[in-house]
């Protein structure tokens, strides 16, 4: 667009405006790309911790979630008939719950007070499973403007379980469906005879280790437990007198479901007091860990997920080329595939749907049911019956970047993972409990 005032932006002027605009997209706000679509943008309202001790993992999801609207708008936005105002794009809102369940409680509150119908988060099982109760207590008092929780991180298998909601969607693999990928490889470790279990105190921490506890008994009950304890979440800022006590415990692995920072500095912390053990990990393959670890970790770090950038095949080198070509700061380089499958499984479900707004989402939902998408060569399926994304898993180990296996690093840090199993969505699947009650 024209200046008002072409006069007053010389070369150097524009150059300088440049500039700013540039600057503005920073670790607050992310200028999403405009739209082709014409019609009023579809809101969707991240309720993440933007702020505090996990600041970095909310902007980390932010990031997926623009890069996966800015995909679907691209390509015309969400195709709806005139009547609902034809093509519309999806539009990202943040609201900051700074990493506690009361706060995301407040900012479910203010997202409703906004209009908006449709609500994801994912960064604490606790969080989600307050927004679930109070997203259940919203849509039954009040059926004009029920609301959709899409979550893609909150892990505790209670959440498509005993507290299944028809609301409620869950695009990552539960944990007890993260540990079951660890234990194939878990397993096949002879030489382990003793192991370290830790992880944070709240619902997802005690699921893991309680779930880590059930199945060694199954699998490996020859190797012996040897510390089991939990830690507050967020509060730890010197992990070295939990690192001296794995270490003089004799444990030749740590098992934990940590992410963010608790992970980062417990294993910064291991290295520090001269663990040389294997890590077990749920999220060891990025947000700093790595780095962390440095060379102690190569062959000794390992992460279970949904998809590593090191996959290799030519739609998923394609995908990661473009997410770092969109976020090139190193920092940023932490992409998640089933964000991109949960954006996808949206676009579709309210396409199928033909309406949106508040008085569809049950017809939304009924769609999001349905859900079966492929990007990337990556494919997964929404399990109606409980809400529970299912999709192929892998396990890698990390290693130097260049070595075979390893073409893409983390964050730049010269480290990366190369992948060493595969789950197809059939053999990560579980059985579930959820009664789920219809409108």
């Amino acid at each position: 667009m024209k200046p008002l005032f072409p006069s007053l932006f010389s070369p150097r002027r524009r150059s300088l405006v440049a500039m700013l605009l540039g600057a503005l997209t920073s670790a607050t706000s992310l200028a999403q790309a405009p739209a082709p679509a014409a019609g009023a943008p579809i809101r969707i309202g991240m309720i993440e911790g933007l702020s505090g001790p996990f600041a970095n993992t909310g902007e980390a999801v932010f990031r997926n979630l623009v890069w996966a609207t800015e995909r679907v708008n691209a390509r015309g936005g969400v195709k709806l008939p005139a009547s609902q105002g034809g093509n519309r794009p999806l539009v990202i809102e943040r609201f900051d719950s700074k990493g506690q369940t009361e706060e995301a409680l407040s900012a479910l509150r203010s997202a409703q007070d906004r209009g908006i119908t449709i609500v994801t988060q994912g960064n604490s099982s606790a969080a989600a499973s307050a927004l679930i109760d109070a997203i259940n207590k919203h849509n039954e008092r009040d059926s004009g403007r029920q609301m959709l929780f899409l979550n893609y991180s909150a892990v505790d298998p209670v959440l498509t379980n005993e507290k299944c909601s028809f609301w409620h969607f869950r695009f990552d693999a539960h944990a007890d469906m993260r540990m079951s990928a660890l234990m194939h490889v878990l397993r096949e470790d002879k030489q382990l005879k003793n192991i370290y279990l830790i992880g944070q105190d709240y619902s997802f921490g005690q699921a893991v280790l309680r779930e880590a506890r059930s199945q060694l008994a199954a699998q490996r009950p020859d190797v012996k437990i040897v510390g089991d304890e939990l830690h507050p979440v967020a509060r730890v800022k010197d992990f070295l007198p939990y690192a001296a006590k794995i270490k003089a415990s004799g444990a030749q692995a740590v098992l934990t479901g940590n992410w963010g920072n608790d992970l980062t500095l417990l294993v910064k912390a291991a290295r520090e007091s001269g663990f040389d053990g294997t890590f077990y990990t749920f999220y060891g393959n990025a947000l700093g860990a790595p780095a962390a670890m440095g060379e102690a970790g190569i062959g000794k770090v390992i992460a279970v997920a949904d998809w590593f950038p090191n996959v290799l095949t030519p739609e998923s080198e394609a995908f990661y080329k473009a997410f770092r070509q969109r976020f090139p700061n190193p920092a940023d380089d932490y992409v998640h595939m089933r964000m991109q499958l949960m954006i996808e499984s949206l676009a579709q479900a309210i396409e199928r749907a033909g309406a949106t707004g508040p008085v569809n989402a049950a017809t939304i939902a009924a769609q999001l049911e349905k859900a079966d998408v492929t990007l990337a060569g990556q494919r997964a399926r929404m399990r109606g019956a409980d809400h529970q994304f299912q999709q192929s898993l892998a396990v890698a180990v990390m290693d130097r970047q260049g070595t075979p296996g390893v073409k893409f690093d983390v964050e730049g840090s010269g480290y990366g993972f190369r992948v060493i199993r595969n789950l197809s969505a059939q053999q990560a699947e579980q059985p579930h409990t959820c009664t789920m009650q219809r409108p």
